[in-house]
């Protein structure tokens, strides 16, 4: 079993960064990929960006050249890097991790993020 905690979320200013930490534990070598959604208030879960155990990077149009996922293996934790953030940034964040051909999918507990002057 995979248990996933985040932290780093908080309040900003439009313009802002922050970095969101994910930290695995447990299964950890069952794990292919790992990676960060988001929800709005009144919007659905969507997929900010992910990596694979290869190294391989996947982001959401709207976060393209201002997100950027990366991963420490020596730490099982996974970052988010965000610069230039914007009001709509402003979510609930969601770490998960997953498994071989999407099984075992494992959410953390969700981090607040909040973009406003």
């Amino acid at each position: 079993q995979v248990q996933v905690v985040e932290s780093g979320g908080g309040q900003v200013q439009p313009g802002g960064s922050l970095k969101l930490s994910c930290a695995a534990s447990g299964n950890i070598f069952s794990i292919t990929t790992m990676g960060w959604y988001r929800q709005g208030p009144g919007k659905e879960r969507d997929l900010v960006a992910a990596i694979t155990s290869g190294g391989t990077t996947n982001y959401a149009e709207s976060v393209k050249g201002r997100f950027t996922i990366s991963r420490d293996g020596t730490k099982n934790t996974v970052y988010l890097q965000m610069n230039s953030l914007k009001p709509e940034d402003t979510a609930v964040y969601y770490c998960y991790s997953m498994g071989p051909y999407g099984t075992s999918m494992v959410w953390g507990q969700g981090t607040q993020v909040t973009v406003s002057s």
